[in-house]
């Protein structure tokens, strides 16, 4: 059965800082992923976004859920670098989130020293393959 994203267990019931990124996946707390992610402050789960032209509000719905607890969430764009559409930006205004798009590997940079510090940060990490 395929169950959306909030019916499902996150791989990891907390935050946890990224420890590696490659080969399409990553590592995190001891554990590995093949895959994109959805790193939350109650969880890591699989994200089924494997690309930024596949992001849209339905697939941020976890985040949008949990908008009131964040003040970021960081979205890494695999490789490249992407602009957040115009759809996406107003999504996250209307929550009241800020969103940073940047290549992952710099996301996950930025998430670890967000998540180091305690702040309030989320983000969508796509994997590249």
């Amino acid at each position: 059965m395929n169950l959306p994203p909030s019916a499902q267990r996150p791989h990891l019931p907390y935050q946890a800082p990224i420890e590696a990124y490659g080969n399409g996946g990553f590592r995190f707390a001891g554990l590995s992923h093949r895959g994109s992610l959805l790193c939350l402050p109650d969880g890591i789960w699989a994200w089924a976004v494997a690309a930024a032209s596949d992001l849209a509000p339905a697939t941020l719905g976890l985040v949008f859920e949990r908008a009131t607890r964040l003040d970021l969430f960081i979205l890494g764009t695999g490789r490249d670098t992407w602009t957040v559409s115009p759809l996406l930006r107003d999504a996250f205004r209307q929550y009241s989130l800020k969103c940073e798009a940047m290549p992952t590997r710099a996301a996950i940079r930025t998430y670890n020293v967000l998540v180091v510090e305690g702040r309030r940060v989320a983000a969508g990490l796509i994997a590249a393959a």
